[in-house]
């Protein structure tokens, strides 16, 4: 009986060890390549005051630097962001950010968040990105922004500006959100944009523009929500300051829920473009 015990035994550690090979073996996936040039459109009545095509063979660290760590900063997010190339590279005229299942410093997951802070500060203009977002359970890809008195007065009380944020469980569905004193976190002004495909299939451009008293949404061009002073009542209006952008890919966390059990690592996020426009 001992005998066939060991040899069941043996042949699970096998197949186990089988399955671990395969998934660690996984490829890191080709990212889908965007046009060589996109152009860059002016809008009427508006300047072209900074943009980052990721044309180059390095990210630029005049534009951006980055958030390190794990935790999500309150989100319950099961990701540990890093710098390395592993999470966060150019290729192919785009920027890539990839999120990883790997244990990394006490985390089973990776990925990356940049930011501009310091570097790339805006107050008002048309802040737009053309992007591709990955398809999956438990993720959570964002195009947002901070107020750049982030360090002095913290959160919510710097305002925080969501241009698009995704989440794997609804395939379809992207939002725009306003954080503020008195209305964070699921408080939230916020407005779905539902499509009837799958958002993650291509490419799409989202953005904002911003005046000094409201704030309004788009989705491959066309307006799906306008915010204003008025909509926030008698609480603060944190957006009449300059804010940094922010691009992230978490993974797991309160809003997206859990990892699915079908989503597949590594998984990754394409920037074609960040460009800011203003009023001449």
């Amino acid at each position: 009986m001992q005998l066939i015990f060991y040899l069941r035994l043996l042949m699970l550690v096998i197949v186990s060890l089988s399955v671990l090979r395969t998934v660690t073996a996984q490829e890191t996936p080709v990212p889908e390549v965007a046009p060589e040039t996109t152009p860059i459109e002016v809008p009427e009545e508006w300047n072209l005051v900074w943009h980052d095509e990721f044309d180059g063979d390095t990210i630029d660290d005049t534009n951006w630097t980055y958030d390190l760590g794990a935790g999500g900063w309150g989100n319950g997010e099961a990701q540990y962001y890093t710098d390395r190339p592993e999470n966060v590279r150019l290729e192919d005229g785009l920027l890539i950010i990839e999120a990883r299942q790997e244990r990394y410093e006490e985390s089973y997951y990776t990925s990356a968040r940049l930011k501009s802070q310091g570097l790339q500060e805006f107050q008002y203009g048309r802040i737009e990105a053309r992007l591709k977002v990955p398809t999956g359970k438990g993720l959570w890809p964002a195009f947002w922004m901070l107020g750049s008195n982030f360090e002095t007065v913290g959160w919510p009380d710097c305002g925080e500006i969501d241009i698009m944020e995704y989440i794997g469980r609804e395939s379809d569905l992207i939002f725009g959100t306003l954080h503020g004193p008195g209305y964070a976190g699921a408080s939230g002004l916020s407005k779905w944009n539902r499509q009837d495909y799958d958002i993650a299939d291509d490419f799409h451009t989202y953005a904002i523009e911003w005046e000094e008293d409201q704030i309004t949404w788009f989705y491959d061009g066309v307006a799906y929500n306008t915010y204003t002073r008025s909509d926030v009542g008698e609480r603060e209006w944190p957006f009449d300051q300059p804010f940094f952008v922010i691009l992230n890919l978490a993974v797991g966390g309160q809003l997206p829920g859990p990892v699915g059990l079908d989503t597949v690592f590594p998984t990754q996020y394409l920037v074609d473009y960040v460009r800011v426009f203003q009023k001449r």
